[in-house]
């Protein structure tokens, strides 16, 4: 087995930087800090201006590195297809509306990262997170909207998702 060290880190997509938390914490491992640097910015360009989750797996022997990237937070996807900097103050305020189909899709794309082991629940959780930031579905409140999915108003688009469709 290789003797290696990984270290996880959360960054902006596209914009690592050689200093913290990065560099001091890859430099005492002895492997070049900017080429790790600059193969994490372009695995991550595409998620510029979102928080994303990175791991860099160090061979300490070859100093040879692996870099993983992770799927953004949820409410970074969120706020990236609203196209919102940041969640409201707080969640009686609105900070803008998203359709039910635009929930889903994100939700299909967290789902390896959920506890949810099916999309009409990580639907849900999406939603959960769109009242913490204040983000209105269908024009209504969140939970209105949950209530929705329970009562199955949304199954056959769910389903149109879970079968690749959309």
């Amino acid at each position: 087995m290789p003797n290696e060290k990984t270290l996880k880190f959360i960054i902006d997509g596209g914009k690592a930087t050689g200093g913290p938390p990065i560099g001091p914490a890859l430099g005492p491992l002895g492997v070049n800090v900017m080429d790790v640097v600059n193969t994490i910015n372009s695995l991550t360009k595409e998620f510029a201006g979102m928080k994303v989750p990175v791991e860099v797996t160090v061979n300490l022997d070859t100093k040879e590195f692996k870099v993983s990237v992770g799927i953004p937070t949820t409410a970074a996807l969120l706020l990236k297809e609203l196209k919102a900097e940041k969640g409201a103050e707080s969640p009686a305020k609105s900070i803008g509306n998203l359709s039910i189909e635009q929930v889903i899709k994100i939700a299909k794309i967290k789902m390896p990262d959920m506890l949810s082991k099916h999309l009409k629940s990580a639907t849900k959780e999406v939603l959960g997170t769109c009242l913490s930031l204040g983000i209105k579905v269908e024009n209504q409140d969140p939970r209105e909207v949950i209530k929705l999915v329970d009562a199955g108003k949304f199954d056959d688009l769910i389903k149109k998702y879970e079968a690749g469709e959309s």
